[in-house]
Protein backbone atom coordinates (compact mmCIF):
# COMPACT_ATOMS: atom_id res chain seq x y z
CA UNK A 1 0.00 0.00 0.00
CA UNK A 2 2.68 2.29 0.89
CA UNK A 3 4.66 2.22 -2.53
CA UNK A 4 1.13 3.54 -4.19
CA UNK A 5 1.96 6.54 -2.48
CA UNK A 6 5.36 6.61 -2.35
CA UNK A 7 5.11 6.35 -6.27
CA UNK A 8 2.40 9.09 -5.94
CA UNK A 9 4.85 11.41 -4.11
CA UNK A 10 8.29 10.78 -6.03
CA UNK A 11 6.35 11.63 -9.11
CA UNK A 12 4.00 14.38 -8.12
CA UNK A 13 7.27 16.36 -6.73
CA UNK A 14 9.91 15.58 -9.24
CA UNK A 15 7.55 16.53 -11.66
CA UNK A 16 6.35 19.84 -9.77
CA UNK A 17 10.18 20.93 -9.73
CA UNK A 18 10.67 20.03 -13.02
CA UNK A 19 7.97 21.15 -15.34
CA UNK A 20 7.77 24.80 -12.54
CA UNK A 21 11.40 25.27 -13.39
CA UNK A 22 10.91 24.28 -16.82
CA UNK A 23 8.43 27.45 -17.44
CA UNK A 24 10.84 29.63 -15.31
CA UNK A 25 13.25 28.48 -17.66
CA UNK A 26 11.84 28.79 -20.75
CA UNK A 27 10.51 32.17 -19.64
CA UNK A 28 13.94 33.22 -19.03
CA UNK A 29 15.10 32.03 -21.98
CA UNK A 30 12.95 34.05 -23.72
CA UNK A 31 13.48 36.79 -22.26
CA UNK A 32 10.13 37.57 -20.39
CA UNK A 33 9.27 39.36 -16.91
CA UNK A 34 9.87 38.57 -13.83
CA UNK A 35 5.70 38.85 -13.55
CA UNK A 36 5.31 36.44 -16.57
CA UNK A 37 7.09 34.19 -14.67
CA UNK A 38 5.04 34.02 -11.72
CA UNK A 39 1.98 34.38 -13.28
CA UNK A 40 2.60 31.52 -15.43
CA UNK A 41 4.66 29.33 -13.06
CA UNK A 42 1.55 29.47 -10.69
CA UNK A 43 -0.67 28.70 -13.31
CA UNK A 44 1.15 25.64 -14.33
CA UNK A 45 1.36 24.70 -10.28
CA UNK A 46 -2.33 24.62 -10.44
CA UNK A 47 -3.39 23.15 -12.95
CA UNK A 48 -0.82 20.58 -13.75
CA UNK A 49 -0.99 19.75 -10.29
CA UNK A 50 -4.50 19.12 -10.76
CA UNK A 51 -4.21 17.33 -13.87
CA UNK A 52 -1.54 15.18 -12.60
CA UNK A 53 -3.76 14.03 -9.48
CA UNK A 54 -6.66 13.63 -11.51
CA UNK A 55 -4.53 11.88 -13.93
CA UNK A 56 -2.68 9.90 -10.64
CA UNK A 57 -6.88 8.46 -9.78
CA UNK A 58 -8.17 7.37 -13.31
CA UNK A 59 -4.95 5.60 -13.60
CA UNK A 60 -5.04 4.16 -9.88
CA UNK A 61 -8.73 2.90 -10.92
CA UNK A 62 -7.76 1.67 -14.07
CA UNK A 63 -5.32 -0.69 -13.20
CA UNK A 64 -7.68 -1.85 -10.24
CA UNK A 65 -10.17 -2.66 -12.43
CA UNK A 66 -8.48 -4.25 -14.40
CA UNK A 67 -6.71 -6.87 -12.01
CA UNK A 68 -10.17 -7.45 -10.81
CA UNK A 69 -11.31 -7.81 -14.10
CA UNK A 70 -8.58 -10.60 -14.77
CA UNK A 71 -9.33 -12.57 -11.22
CA UNK A 72 -12.91 -12.29 -12.26
CA UNK A 73 -11.91 -14.70 -15.34
CA UNK A 74 -10.07 -17.27 -13.07
CA UNK A 75 -11.62 -17.92 -9.85
CA UNK A 76 -14.60 -16.49 -7.25
CA UNK A 77 -14.02 -13.21 -5.80
CA UNK A 78 -16.48 -13.82 -2.57
CA UNK A 79 -13.88 -13.98 0.07
CA UNK A 80 -10.57 -12.78 -1.80
CA UNK A 81 -9.05 -10.50 0.42
CA UNK A 82 -7.32 -8.54 -2.56
CA UNK A 83 -10.86 -7.27 -3.75
CA UNK A 84 -11.43 -4.40 -1.70
CA UNK A 85 -15.46 -3.33 -3.05
CA UNK A 86 -14.41 0.46 -1.64
CA UNK A 87 -11.35 0.45 -3.50
CA UNK A 88 -13.20 -0.59 -6.90
CA UNK A 89 -15.74 1.65 -6.87
CA UNK A 90 -13.02 4.58 -6.29
CA UNK A 91 -13.65 5.31 -2.78
CA UNK A 92 -10.20 5.21 -1.49
CA UNK A 93 -8.07 5.66 -4.99
CA UNK A 94 -8.69 9.08 -4.53
CA UNK A 95 -5.87 9.42 -1.61
CA UNK A 96 -2.51 9.29 -4.04
CA UNK A 97 -4.05 11.61 -6.06
CA UNK A 98 -4.10 13.92 -3.19
CA UNK A 99 -0.44 12.85 -2.28
CA UNK A 100 0.58 13.31 -5.89
CA UNK A 101 -0.89 16.74 -5.97
CA UNK A 102 0.81 18.24 -2.32
CA UNK A 103 3.83 17.25 -3.39
CA UNK A 104 4.17 18.40 -6.93
CA UNK A 105 2.60 22.19 -5.11
CA UNK A 106 4.72 21.83 -2.31
CA UNK A 107 7.95 20.77 -4.68
CA UNK A 108 6.83 22.31 -7.78
CA UNK A 109 6.83 26.23 -5.59
CA UNK A 110 10.74 25.94 -5.03
CA UNK A 111 12.04 27.10 -8.11
CA UNK A 112 9.66 29.81 -7.95
CA UNK A 113 10.81 30.86 -4.38
CA UNK A 114 13.72 33.30 -5.42
CA UNK A 115 11.28 34.94 -7.38
CA UNK A 116 8.16 35.51 -4.51
CA UNK A 117 11.09 36.20 -2.14
CA UNK A 118 11.65 38.87 -4.61
CA UNK A 119 8.01 39.95 -4.62
CA UNK A 120 8.25 41.02 -1.09
CA UNK A 121 11.00 42.91 -1.28
CA UNK A 122 13.74 40.36 -0.05
CA UNK A 123 16.60 39.77 -2.51
CA UNK A 124 18.72 37.45 -2.12
CA UNK A 125 21.39 37.86 -4.71
CA UNK A 126 20.36 41.12 -6.60
CA UNK A 127 19.25 40.37 -9.90
CA UNK A 128 20.00 36.87 -10.04
CA UNK A 129 16.40 35.22 -9.28
CA UNK A 130 17.24 32.84 -12.21
CA UNK A 131 20.30 31.70 -10.90
CA UNK A 132 18.75 31.05 -7.39
CA UNK A 133 15.96 29.32 -8.83
CA UNK A 134 18.92 26.69 -10.79
CA UNK A 135 19.84 26.59 -6.97
CA UNK A 136 16.34 25.63 -5.27
CA UNK A 137 15.70 23.55 -7.96
CA UNK A 138 19.20 21.55 -8.20
CA UNK A 139 19.08 21.10 -4.44
CA UNK A 140 15.36 20.54 -4.54
CA UNK A 141 15.80 17.54 -6.77
CA UNK A 142 18.56 16.36 -5.21
CA UNK A 143 16.58 16.27 -2.06
CA UNK A 144 13.31 14.61 -3.25
CA UNK A 145 15.71 11.95 -4.90
CA UNK A 146 17.90 11.34 -1.64
CA UNK A 147 14.37 11.25 -0.01
CA UNK A 148 13.38 7.82 -1.88
CA UNK A 149 15.59 6.25 0.34
CA UNK A 150 14.18 6.28 3.50
CA UNK A 151 11.71 3.62 1.38
CA UNK A 152 13.89 2.21 -0.74
CA UNK A 153 16.95 0.20 -1.58
CA UNK A 154 20.08 2.32 -2.59
CA UNK A 155 22.46 4.95 -1.55
CA UNK A 156 21.10 8.27 -1.11
CA UNK A 157 23.95 10.36 -2.91
CA UNK A 158 23.25 7.74 -6.07
CA UNK A 159 19.43 8.25 -5.76
CA UNK A 160 19.63 11.98 -5.18
CA UNK A 161 22.01 12.46 -8.03
CA UNK A 162 19.87 10.37 -10.46
CA UNK A 163 16.73 12.48 -9.75
CA UNK A 164 18.91 15.78 -9.62
CA UNK A 165 20.50 14.41 -13.62
CA UNK A 166 17.05 13.36 -14.95
CA UNK A 167 15.03 16.52 -14.01
CA UNK A 168 18.56 18.52 -14.93
CA UNK A 169 17.92 17.19 -18.71
CA UNK A 170 14.60 18.77 -18.94
CA UNK A 171 15.57 21.97 -17.47
CA UNK A 172 17.85 22.58 -20.19
CA UNK A 173 15.85 21.73 -22.98
CA UNK A 174 13.03 24.17 -21.34
CA UNK A 175 15.90 27.03 -21.34
CA UNK A 176 16.51 26.43 -25.01
CA UNK A 177 13.77 25.64 -26.40
CA UNK A 178 12.85 29.20 -24.73
CA UNK A 179 15.80 31.27 -25.94
CA UNK A 180 15.34 29.26 -29.92
CA UNK A 181 11.29 30.46 -29.88
CA UNK A 182 12.40 33.91 -28.75
CA UNK A 183 15.36 33.96 -31.17
CA UNK A 184 13.06 32.98 -33.88
CA UNK A 185 10.49 35.11 -33.38
CA UNK A 186 12.19 38.34 -33.60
Amino acid sequence: MQSRYLKSAVFGACDGIVTTFAVVAGVMGAGLSTNVILILGIGNMVADGLSMAIGDYLGERSSYKLRVTEKIKYKNLVNDPEIDKDHFYGRNLWKTGVVTFISFVLAGSLPLLPYVVMLFGFEIIPKNQFGMSIVTTGLALFFVGSLRTLVMKGKWFFNGLEMFFIGSIAATAAYTLGAFVEGFLR
